[in-house]
């Protein structure tokens, strides 16, 4: 994948891998996302909210020529501004982060932008002429996310996702015991944090999930 993934391109969002800075430990962030690419995730997200730009860059043109070595789009969390710097493909932001208008201004026409949803409402109100994907939740309950809103449910998700005029991928509480209900819900894909990050066996913890998604499409 070239550093700035065209929009034109399908995104798979089967498994979609969301960072978190402190579950790796000792092992660090980068042999988790390594081990995670071997797993089979289909993309990454760099979410660190307390980093300072500065440690948040360094991170990030650590862990983006993994990604793309494994021709899997990486994007950045909340920071459109270091995007071309970072040499990633795009950008998530949330409903209390800037417009999703001014960070498509700020990353380009050619890059990948995500927006996190709560409400079916919101689903349906997003202009695909500026979004390419929306993530949806939370789903269930989930720690790593202390300022989440409520939990939509499957049947939130199942609404959330009719209504939304892009692809999407599902967020919040999802790991192996729920996934496969989840993407019941039709969604294109579950979007994790713990079930990969915190695990003894990334690789293998990847690998499952990947078949759970797999199984429950066919």
């Amino acid at each position: 994948m070239s550093q700035a993934a065209h929009r034109s391109k399908p995104l798979d969002l089967s498994l979609y891998f969301v960072t978190d800075p402190r579950m790796p430990g000792e092992r660090g962030l980068p042999s988790v996302v390594e081990a995670a690419l071997r797993g089979g995730i289909t993309a990454l997200q760099l979410r660190d909210k307390e980093a300072s730009d500065a440690d948040y860059l360094a991170m990030a043109r650590a862990l983006a020529p993994l990604a793309r070595a494994s021709g899997i789009p990486f994007l950045l969390n909340d920071r459109p501004h270091l995007v071309e710097t970072a040499g990633a493909d795009g950008v998530h932001v949330g409903q209390e982060d800037l417009p999703v208008a001014e960070a498509r201004r700020l990353i380009g026409p050619d890059r990948v932008l995500g927006l996190s949803v709560e409400t079916p409402a919101l689903a349906a109100a997003i202009d695909p002429a500026i979004v390419d994907y929306a993530g949806i939740g939370p789903v269930s309950p989930t720690a790593t996310k202390s300022d989440h809103k409520a939990p939509i449910g499957l049947g939130g998700l199942r609404e959330a996702h009719a209504r939304c005029p892009v692809p999407a991928v599902a967020i919040g509480g999802i790991g192996p015991a729920n996934a496969a209900d989840i993407m019941k819900c039709g969604v294109d894909g579950i979007a994790l944090v713990s079930a990969i990050c915190s695990a003894a066996d990334p690789e293998q913890a990847a690998r499952t999930l990947l078949r759970t998604i797999r199984e429950a499409t066919r």
